[in-house]
This record gives structure tokens, C-alpha cells and sequence, in this order.
């Protein structure tokens, strides 16, 4: 595939959108792809989320936060670079079969980055979803602007420099005075443990997508296994990313 832009959005995040040759495959929100490195000293892919889509230009947008070799890496492809992708990979989330009218779409850090494909689906289907997303300061939350096309963004900020003070399950202004029917989640695992714990106490159904490493991306190399209520360990490239919280045993 051909990038088409690799634009840095954040200190330590790009906005990668790369050029399908062909009309785009159905992809689901929740699905990552497994990026080629361009450099010879990293050997594996990188696994990242699908971050938007645009059906009619044929472009796939990745964000992507830069933590090492790899993401370095691919921070510096330029418009005009080729680049080896497979995708889409693992299992969405769950709205197409699923009757949503009050979506809440909560992110941590670069977990906010399957949101926005999401908040895409939900808009095209008339829907307009509520996101919730945090952050230790306000510049670790990115790409503000573009979500707030799709839904209502509310905001909590470990330092208070925006939105409510704390962490997503403590605001209190929007877990009092909403209702919804189905949250989506993606960030570090303690806040997809809180998440859940307040979606079962409020008996909310609830999705997460977890942020395991995820080397081969097709259940091959077993680096990201995952222990389950129901089928024991699985691996999260494949059984995954996106599991409901009862299947989790961390959850149960």
C-alpha cells in the first residue's frame, strides 16, 4: 500500500493514512491491522488499530503513538512510501447486529484511536454517540476536534486541565446524568476493569478491546493469549480484540 500522508498530530503521535489499491474490504470498528516496520533492526509487525475510513477515496487512517523502534519508524514514512499491511484482522465491536441508540465510547491514551471509525458507523446510521476519554493532561488527548464531528465529547484529566478531574469512571456529571444502553471501551487494562465494574453495577452491556501485543496477528505465535470464562486461553489477534466483559476472567 501507498502512504498518502504521515502527518504528527501530537508530540508523540501520527496521523498515518495510507492509500487502499482497490476498493476497501469490509472492515468492522474494533479490527487492527499488522504494519510492515520499515527498518531492518525490527523484524516484526506492528499492530495497530484501524482508525477511520474513507470508503470513497479508498483510505485507511492509523494513529499512531510513537513508543519505540517500530512506531519511530513508521513515524517517519513519507507520502509516496510503500508499505506491506495485512488486514483487517481479529473480531469488532458488536453494533451492526446489535440494536444501539445511546452508545457511550470511552478511551484512555491511544485507545481512543478504533473510536473514531466507531463514531463513523454510528453517525452513518443516523446515531449521534457520546465519547468519553481521558488522559493524564489534556494534550495526551488526541484528536479532539475530528470526534466531536461525530458525537459529544466529554473529557477527565489526571491534572484537571480539562474536562473533570480524574479518571473517566469519575465523572460524575455524565455517569449521573445519562442513560445509556451499550459502552465501548479500549485503554489500559485498569481502566477497562473500572469500566466494567461500573457497567455491571448500572447492568449496562459492555465491550472492551484489550491492548495485548499481538506479534503475528493471526494466532500463530501465542504472545497474546488471553484467559477466558468460556473457552479457557485464547489468543486476542484472533479471539479478539474486542471481547464482551463477561467472557473475561478478570471481570468474573
Amino acid at each position: 500500500m501507498l502512504v498518502a500522508s504521515n502527518v504528527m498530530v501530537a508530540p508523540r503521535a501520527t496521523l498515518l493514512t495510507l492509500q487502499y489499491p482497490d476498493t476497501l474490504p469490509d472492515m468492522i470498528a474494533g479490527q487492527f491491522a499488522e504494519l510492515q516496520v520499515p527498518s531492518a533492526k525490527v523484524l516484526l509487525r506492528r499492530p495497530i488499530s484501524i482508525h477511520a475510513i474513507n470508503r470513497d477515496k479508498n483510505l485507511i487512517e492509523f494513529l499512531i503513538q510513537i513508543v519505540g523502534e517500530g512506531t519511530e519508524s513508521l513515524s517517519a514514512l513519507k507520502a509516496g512510501d510503500s508499505i506491506n499491511v495485512l488486514l483487517p484482522l481479529g473480531n469488532g465491536f458488536n453494533y451492526r447486529s446489535t440494536h444501539v441508540s445511546r452508545p457511550l465510547l470511552i478511551g484512555g491514551g491511544v485507545g481512543v484511536a478504533p473510536l473514531l471509525f466507531l463514531g463513523q458507523e454510528f453517525a452513518e446510521h443516523g446515531i449521534r454517540p457520546i465519547f468519553l476519554f481521558g488522559g493524564r493532561n489534556e494534550s495526551l488527548i488526541l484528536r479532539k476536534e475530528e470526534f466531536m464531528k461525530y458525537g459529544d465529547l466529554f473529557m477527565t484529566t489526571e491534572d484537571g486541565s480539562a474536562g473533570e478531574k480524574g479518571f473517566v469512571t469519575n465523572h460524575s456529571l455524565l455517569f449521573e446524568s445519562e442513560q445509556f444502553d451499550r459502552i465501548y471501551a479500549c485503554g489500559p487494562t485498569p481502566m477497562l476493569k473500572a469500566v466494567a465494574r461500573w457497567a455491571k453495577e448500572h447492568e449496562t452491556a459492555c465491550e472492551v478491546s484489550l491492548e495485548h501485543r499481538m506479534a503475528c496477528g493471526i494466532g500463530a505465535c501465542l504472545c497474546c493469549v488471553e484467559d477466558t470464562a468460556d473457552q479457557g486461553n485464547v489468543c486476542v489477534c484472533k479471539e479478539g480484540p474486542v471481547f464482551t466483559i463477561d467472557r473475561l476472567k478478570w471481570f468474573n
